[in-house]
């Protein structure tokens, strides 16, 4: 699907974006004419989006500049790391895309349910927290916005699902609150929930790689679309979201699930 955008000259940080969604949305960026941070923290992962990006811009009419930072999301320091060095190199903050998450299955039976839940918190929420905190005072200054990756488990239960629901809802209100906080700043915040995507995000929730296939089509068979969703269809989401098109949208749930939560998928 070809869609066009215009972001040349902004400046984009992307959490988690060293494979899935995050690394698409960097490269998408990066074909409109954005100056991209690729983070995660993964060394080489990181090396690898880079080049792509950096491949990318070679081929393109508007050069862009590729930001390497090497970053655990969880970490304090390693955020205001990350915040510090995009300044140094770019000078500003236009769009942060609050990507990185990750979902850790449990009964509430289970023994290190609660070691599991402030991890679960800590990557899905709290450090969406921490760097929103830390570039408001950029993002003010180019009057840019923030796009929130969240789920449709934000949406409905799952089973042992529990912590991952949690803190993905709890990031909605979140956004929510942040939409309606700093709309007089400027900035606006919006959420995209995805359905099923062709990612590893199954491989890092247990399942078995041998059977994500399996698994996929499984949902494919029953969400009204038929079929599971790619990488650039939320990357072309967020782009959206981030562009001048959206201008007048903050505050909202852009859910993209190909009907999962309308066909009560579970």
């Amino acid at each position: 699907m070809s869609v066009s955008f215009d972001f040349k000259g902004k400046s984009v940080i992307i959490t988690g974006s060293i494979s899935g969604i995050g690394a698409e949305t960097a490269k998408q960026f990066t074909k409109f004419g954005a100056n991209v941070v690729i983070t995660g923290r993964n060394a080489s992962k990181v090396s690898e989006v880079a080049q792509m990006c950096r491949t990318i811009s070679t081929m393109s009419e508007t050069k862009t500049e590729i930001l390497e930072v090497v970053a655990d999301v969880t970490n304090e320091n390693d955020m205001r790391r990350l915040v510090n060095e995009t300044i140094s190199a770019f000078g500003k903050i236009d769009i942060l895309v609050n990507n990185a998450g990750e979902g850790l299955r449990a009964p509430i039976t289970d023994p290190e349910i609660l070691t599991k839940f402030r991890k679960t918190m800590d990557i899905n929420l709290m450090s969406v927290v921490l760097l929103t905190h830390l570039c408001v005072e950029h993002l003010e200054k180019t009057k840019g916005n923030i796009i929130n990756i969240s789920s449709v488990a934000a949406l409905r239960n799952s089973l042992h699902a529990t912590t991952y629901n949690v803190a993905k809802c709890a990031l909605d209100m979140f956004s929510n609150c942040m939409a309606l906080e700093l709309g007089a700043k400027g900035i606006r915040v919006n959420v995209i929930n995805p359905g099923v995507i062709k990612t590893n995000f199954l491989v890092a929730r247990g399942i078995d790689p041998s059977n994500v296939k399996d698994v996929q089509e499984g949902y494919a068979s029953k969400l009204p679309l038929g079929r599971v969703g790619e990488s650039e269809e939320i990357a072309n989401a967020i782009l959206f979201l981030a562009s001048d098109a959206s201008s007048f949208t903050t505050g909202t749930n852009l859910v993209v699930d190909g009907g999962h939560v309308v066909g009560n998928v579970s």
